[in-house]
This record gives C-alpha cells, structure tokens and sequence, in this order.
C-alpha cells in the first residue's frame, strides 16, 4: 500500500458505547486499525481513538477494507480481560457480508486451515499442512438479482466465524466459490467493480470486564 493508494474517510468517530472500562466503535471502512509502515499510514482508529480517550488500549484489530464493531479497552486490567476472551474464543462475532454470485445452499460451514501465502502476501491461502485452524459458519439472508454491475447476482450472507484468523471470512468464502464483492485482495471481474469490500461486523457479544456480564453491541450495516 503506498502513501498515493491511502486515503481514509474522514468520518467523525463514531462511539457505539463507553463506559469506564470498555469503548466500542464502528470502524469506517479503509481505515486501518493500527498504524501501518512509515509516516503516510499513520492514520489509523487507535489513533484517532486515543485522541479522544488518551487511555485507550487495542484488544483486536478489523483489516482496513473492512468496517463494523471494535471494542477497545480503557484500563489494563479490562484489556487483559478482553485479550483472553479473544484468545480463548469467547467472543462472539457476527458479520454481514455480499457475496459474488448465487450460493444455493441456505447455510453451511468452512473448515479449512489458512496460513500465509508467502509469495503473495499479505494474502492467505488454505494450507492444509502449516496452516491454523479456521471455522466459519454461514447462513443466507437473501438473493440480489443480476444486473449491469452483478452479472452473476450476488448473495447477502451472515457469518459467524469460530476462529480468528487473517483473512479468514474472506479466504473461506472465496474457496467455496463466491468471494466478498469489492474485495481488492480476494476478488476479480466484475465483483472488484463495488465501491467499497462489502463485509462488515455487525455484532460483537462479550463478557464485561467489570462482573463479567454478557453484554451485546451493535453497527448498523451501511450497505
């Protein structure tokens, strides 16, 4: 990515819920999470964030082209808690996606190991070898007719993913045949034509650092 290619939107950050020891927002897509190499990937959310909350700690991160629900943490003892719910898979996670073409199946899963594609990164490839393991559920919400712009049509999907790997849901939903629409790594043809990657978490459900209650939080789905 060079500085030329970077060019964020200059959305006002948008606090979905904070309190004293969480803060969640809904990241605008091509925004990075974090700081990328040199001066010109500077902006990012962590900084945008710490702007206004100074404190705040990153517990997880959103690839750039995607946009949706992030929680940061406003302590230390909170991001340690967060972290290890992460870590353990605790969390849960739910995105909403547009994918290319008409997957016929109402819902499935994918199970199949991701690792680095050496050669090509940043991109990930399954590697049933070296690779970590990688579950995703899908479920369809509903079709989209083809047209001038959707040539094959498109379908709306909800995915839960198990795991938390790079590129996950867009790596599994490009081996079952319909990849993410707009996704500049993943997708081609007339797919790459969206005007953005059309993938997006839409809810996060975790357990409060403070007494460890479920708590559930939400970002609208801008597309």
């Amino acid at each position: 990515m060079h500085g030329a290619d970077y060019d964020p939107p200059q959305d006002p950050l948008a606090v979905v819920h904070h309190d004293h020891q969480i803060l969640l927002v809904d990241k605008p897509a091509g925004l990075l999470s974090v700081p990328g190499k040199g001066a010109h990937l500077a902006d990012c959310l962590i900084a945008r964030v710490q702007a206004v909350f100074p404190e705040a700690l990153l517990v997880h991160r959103l690839d750039r082209d995607t946009s949706g629900i992030m929680v940061f943490a406003l302590t230390h003892s909170a991001q340690r808690h967060l972290g290890l719910q992460f870590e353990k898979r605790q969390t849960r996670k739910t995105y909403v996606a547009r994918l290319t073409g008409r997957l016929e199946e109402r819902r499935g899963t994918v199970d199949l190991p991701l690792g680095v594609d050496w050669p090509n990164r940043p991109r990930q490839h399954v590697d049933h070898e070296n690779g970590r393991a990688a579950v995703t559920d899908w479920r369809v919400v509903r079709y989209e007719e083809a047209d001038e712009d959707l040539p094959e049509g498109a379908t709306r999907v909800r995915l839960t993913p198990h795991t938390g790997r790079s590129h996950q849901l867009r790596v599994h939903m490009l081996e079952i045949g319909h990849p993410i629409l707009g996704d500049p790594l993943y997708a081609s043809g007339a797919a790459l034509r969206a005007p953005r990657m059309m993938l997006h978490a839409e809810k996060l459900k975790l357990r409060h650092p403070d007494g460890g209650e479920w708590q559930s939080y939400s970002a609208k789905c801008p597309f």
